[in-house]
């Protein structure tokens, strides 16, 4: 769960997108689809991490893809945060209905 915080520095962010880039359907349908090119990045340095590709060996560290998974998740806090005035809320109920399914999972 991000710290209000770190909401405050992702609603800076969404300022920062909003005057520089407006706030279109089209500017908002792209800030969804950055998710995608961000967890590719992911994916690339996890192949990297495991030398995959044997033309290139080893190429990534557990670094890199820890580094890659904050930037997915900062991107999908902007995404929510332009979406909603409340990302704080959504995120939250949202954890409440993964942890109470958690729980009667495991009940």
């Amino acid at each position: 769960m991000l710290t209000p915080d770190q909401w405050t520095t992702i609603k800076r962010l969404v300022a920062w997108l909003d005057s520089e880039n407006g706030r279109s359907q089209e500017e908002i349908g792209l800030r969804v689809l950055k998710l995608t090119e961000e967890t590719g990045e992911v994916a690339q340095a996890w192949i990297g991490v495991q030398g995959q590709n044997p033309r290139k060996g080893i190429t990534h560290t557990i670094t890199d893809v820890q580094d890659e998974l904050c930037d997915v998740i900062v991107t999908a806090a902007v995404a929510l945060a332009s979406i909603t005035g409340t990302p704080e809320d959504v995120l939250d109920q949202k954890l409440a209905k993964i942890a109470a399914r958690a729980q009667a999972v495991n009940a």
